[in-house]
């Protein structure tokens, strides 16, 4: 039995906010310790055909972190010593944010997923951007994804979002603008053209690259399309698809299906295969795809749809730390099958 196996109920015993806060605090007790190294010698995998190439960053594994679980940047290091290509931590927020009120994560354990309305709670750009210039970064790719300050009024937008991009890009291989989260209110409205080239522009004016947005599952496929035209005019330098979605498949079983807030896991993985390569047929960028990955066949489809690395998080909090490992070693295998010699030969080889 593993030793996940082994925690887990325990862990599960425990509201799922106040496990994710243990489970964070364990992994910054163990970061910058002979404990990190430990756990990069059992779960970091380094093979060359693992290696993929996007928006001028270098992934020893098309496998990430989403945005969410290391919402203030702490434990990039241990994250990418669990064998994870990129971690991308936030969202931030140009003012700190305690987030929306308790309960607000819930799991949906017979759907493998979670509902959360958080509510973008954070420390705010300057704690974290501090943080991020005096902390000692993985050797692997971090992002930073930016969203907006609750209280700052949707038309001061642009400048909400250059003062957090300023604060924290020095210090970000990437930066992710996220207009799509459905849990600060009319958020998801800055995904129109207008919005969107204005925050998008204000932070390519400051020499903002690369630069990629976040969009949401639920915007219809023509907004999507509108949204693209804003990426390709403007020379975005990525996509990613999905955020969580307020949609409610019917063939969830879990009590908590009824709560508000954004939905991800595996209830998502097919609309968000399918956004990939919605997304990945109509623009030559970099699509991140991101939305149920639990295993390695689930990320090889993303994969094969048109994405070029990959990201997850419900299914870190339902399989424990040997997710990326498992994963890694399955898209070897799986590459093999198919006579691939890198993950960069399976991008895109299911579009038409």
């Amino acid at each position: 039995m593993r030793g996940y196996d082994l925690a887990k109920p325990a862990l599960f015993a425990l509201p799922p906010e106040t496990a994710h806060g243990v489970t964070a605090r364990l992994m910054r007790a163990a970061q910058g310790t002979p404990v990190e190294d430990a756990v990069r010698r059992r779960y970091a995998l380094e093979d060359d055909r693992l290696h993929a190439e996007a928006f001028g960053c270098s992934f020893p594994s098309p496998v990430g972190v989403a945005a969410g679980f290391d919402k203030n940047a702490h434990v990039p290091r241990l994250l990418a010593a669990l064998g994870f290509g990129h971690v991308e931590v936030g969202g931030v927020t140009a003012e700190p944010q305690a987030g929306n009120p308790r309960p607000r994560l819930f799991r949906l354990p017979e759907d493998r997923a979670l509902i959360n309305r958080m509510g973008f709670n954070n420390d705010g750009a300057d704690e974290i951007g501090e943080r991020l210039a005096s902390s000692d970064l993985p050797d692997v790719p971090v992002g930073v994804n930016v969203g907006k300050s609750k209280s700052t009024p949707l038309d001061e937008a642009p400048s909400d979002y250059l003062y957090t991009y300023e604060r924290v890009s020095a210090h970000a291989d990437y930066v992710v603008v996220n207009v799509s989260s459905p849990n600060t209110p009319g958020l998801r409205s800055l995904q129109n053209r207008d919005a969107l080239e204005a925050i998008l522009g204000e932070l390519l004016d400051a020499g903002a690259e690369p630069l990629l947005v976040k969009l949401s599952p639920d915007l219809p496929r023509p907004a999507i399309e509108e949204a693209l035209g804003v990426v390709d005019d403007l020379d975005l330098d990525g996509v990613v698809a999905t955020n969580t979605t307020t949609d409610r498949p019917e063939s969830l079983q879990s009590h908590n299906r009824a709560e508000e807030g954004g939905l991800s896991g595996k209830p998502l993985e097919g609309r968000a295969t399918s956004l990939v390569r919605f997304v990945a047929e109509r623009t030559d960028v970099p699509v991140v795809g991101v939305g149920g990955v639990s295993d390695a066949e689930g990320a090889y489809r993303k994969i094969r749809a048109g994405a070029s690395v990959v990201q997850l998080y419900t299914a870190l909090i339902y399989e424990g730390p040997g997710l990326a490992r498992g994963i890694n070693e399955g898209l070897l295998d799986l590459l093999e099958r198919d006579g691939f010699d890198s993950v960069g030969d399976a991008v895109g080889v299911d579009l038409e």
